[in-house]
């Protein structure tokens, strides 16, 4: 899962992507409003955190534009407000809900989760399967056979990417791109090492190294 938080109070918006990052979501930051609605139009985002009072323009104004433009991306406003004309003002504009600072980080969280649940509600199973793998893209847990294997979260959302094409060639700059930020600068060999990783997992035969394209997850 990808998010954007448009947040203009940069120590917040760290505290808020580092843990965010901590809980297997991907998050991209920005601290302007048109920035916000640049890459919220640009990119398939899972949700959008946006604080109402940005520069550039503000939170009310990037959630009409984006709502404007089709684009149906759950989002849910921060504001330092409190007031009953606030709260409606910004799901007026089409937000899916409203969070008032100072706030719970935990209450974020399921906030975050339970929208994008709701999102999910009538699509297809949020299980994947590959062979005798199962994945369960709610829980975040992951069966081989009858047993459970456990995986850290940055190797879930990378089996999560094969998983949703599998039996597919994945590149490289794919998975980089939804299980890493915009902002990240590092060695973009980091998806081999978790490949490695979900190898010694799952069974080495388990992912398919397809030499100049990516990888394939193979059913077996």
């Amino acid at each position: 899962m990808r998010l954007l938080i448009v947040e203009d109070e940069k120590r917040l918006a760290r505290s808020l992507a580092a843990g965010l990052t901590a809980e297997g979501f991907a998050v991209d930051v920005v601290h302007d409003g048109l920035e916000g609605l640049y890459r919220a139009g640009e990119i398939p985002y899972d949700l959008v955190v946006l604080d109402i009072m940005l520069p550039g323009m503000n939170g009310y104004r990037v959630c009409a534009a984006l709502r404007a433009a089709g684009n149906d991306v759950p989002i849910l406003m921060l504001t330092a407000k409190d007031g009953e004309y606030d709260e409606a003002e910004g799901l007026d504009t089409g937000a899916d809900d409203y969070l008032t600072k100072p706030f719970s980080y935990l209450v974020l969280v399921a906030r975050i989760r339970a929208l994008i649940r709701r999102r999910s509600a009538g699509r297809p199973s949020p299980v994947l399967t590959a062979g005798e793998l199962s994945i369960d893209t709610a829980t975040r847990r992951v069966h081989c056979g009858e047993g459970e294997v456990a995986l850290t979260a940055k190797e879930f959302a990378v089996l999560e990417q094969l998983a949703v094409r599998a039996g597919e060639v994945v590149g490289k700059p794919e998975i980089l791109e939804h299980v890493w930020d915009f902002a990240y600068e590092g060695d973009p060999n980091i998806v081999e090492v978790y490949v490695s990783a979900l190898r010694r997992k799952l069974g080495a035969g388990r992912i398919e190294t397809v030499r100049g394209a990516g990888y394939r997850l193979v059913s077996r």
